[in-house]
């Protein structure tokens, strides 16, 4: 069975959104984009749905986060090296996001976080796991 992972997230204007991402350097599935929603591709089976906030709220019964006041999840990619992870967070600033706390720096990890447009929080991480050892694995 293969298992495919779908994150959805409330955006308030999907072509600002659809635009932030592409500089990012995002692909978008033409077949699951129409006026209320789009669907990213993160990965083989990794998939982000940006949905206007009016279809989203038919989704569910309870409020949609207020990101400028509270954080409702945290998405976290990693990515092949440190490098790429200072281009994904000079990538995300250079499109109208905002870094949004200082670099972690863990000699095997190494992670920045940056806020998008609409507010979510995105954390970009490497992890040299060759040199992580036994004992760091589980704490």
């Amino acid at each position: 069975m293969t298992t495919k992972i779908f994150v959805n997230l409330p955006v308030k204007d999907l072509n600002k959104t659809i635009e932030f991402f592409t500089k990012l350097g995002f692909k978008f599935n033409p077949q699951f984009t129409d006026k209320n929603a789009t669907c990213m591709i993160v990965g083989e089976d990794i998939f982000v749905m940006l949905l206007v906030e009016k279809f989203f709220q038919t989704f569910t019964k309870k409020e949609i986060c207020d990101t400028s006041k509270n954080t409702e999840m945290i998405v976290a990619l990693s990515v092949e090296s440190r490098e790429k992870v200072d281009k994904m967070i000079d990538k995300a600033t250079g499109a109208g996001g905002r870094e949004s706390r200082e670099p972690q720096d863990h000699e095997w990890m190494y992670g920045r976080s940056f806020e998008d447009i609409d507010g979510h929080l995105w954390e970009i991480i490497y992890m040299d796991e060759r040199t992580i050892k036994n004992d760091e694995k589980h704490s």
